[in-house]
């Protein structure tokens, strides 16, 4: 089951995404921007990695835009695409994270995000949970 469904927006990719606390809200995010990029290939390559992600911003929204695209950037650069998160600390300045990745070849790419944008960005905490609005620039 997704935990994430798309947004209206005309030319760009929006989802709403939703977690049961923050920790679950980045994870959720990040799998949702990697489930709209590609998605698995029958034929595997042995190549995994785990990455230790560190990122400092000053508020929360920050912080959020900027693990999204520097799992864009990695992911591209290493020409991975990651498969899982394991947000080890977080709070509303920083974050770190294992992030479980495959090589890129094992997967169909289905979509470009160039970034995370911070058009529409909204951060919430609803019904107990958390709930994000995003926008990637195409």
């Amino acid at each position: 089951m997704k935990n994430y469904e798309f947004t209206e927006h005309t030319a760009d990719i929006g989802i709403r995404v939703r977690g049961d606390d923050l920790k679950e809200l980045f994870k959720n995010t990040a799998l949702a921007m990697f489930d709209i990029i590609a998605q698995a290939s029958v034929i595997k390559s042995k190549r995994e990695e785990e990455i230790t992600v560190k990122e400092k911003a000053d508020n929360l929204e920050e912080l959020f835009i900027n693990w999204l695209n520097d799992l864009l950037s990695l992911s591209a650069a290493k020409e991975l695409v990651f498969t899982n998160f394991k947000i080890e600390e977080l709070d509303d300045y920083h974050i770190k994270a294992i992030c479980s990745a495959e090589d890129a070849k094992n997967f169909k790419f289905n979509s470009e995000i160039k970034a995370a944008t911070y058009q529409g960005l909204k951060i919430e905490q609803i019904n107990g949970g958390w709930q994000a609005e995003v926008i990637f620039d195409v």
